[in-house]
């Protein structure tokens, strides 16, 4: 079994989750304390894409690994949290190097 898709889903939630972060931690104050509101309409629209992409990524990723949907809800649940794709992601690496190893 290949571990493209997860490799892909790995990346996609690591720059989801630093979108969300720059989106949070930067636009915004930018937009609020600066009254520059373009930096949360292009993060945002960034974050956006990222996140639609990472949710679809997740649910591709059930189906090819054969995931039980409780690890699907983890992954879509984990980026509506600042850091939860950043957390996910370790879960991720340990799926695989299962999957590279043959234990899958």
């Amino acid at each position: 079994m290949s571990t493209g898709t997860i490799k892909l889903l790995r990346k996609t939630g690591i720059a989801e989750g630093a979108s969300f972060l720059i989106l949070l931690l930067i636009a915004m104050p930018l937009k609020y304390a600066l009254g520059i509101p373009e930096a949360v309409k292009i993060m945002g629209s960034v974050h956006g894409f990222l996140f639609v992409a990472y949710v679809g990524l997740a649910y591709y990723a059930k189906e090819v690994y054969n995931w039980p949907f409780k690890r699907f809800l983890l992954a879509f649940a984990s980026s509506f949290l600042p850091l939860g794709p950043f957390f996910f992601d370790g879960r991720l690496k340990i799926e695989e190097k299962r999957i590279e190893a043959g234990m899958h």
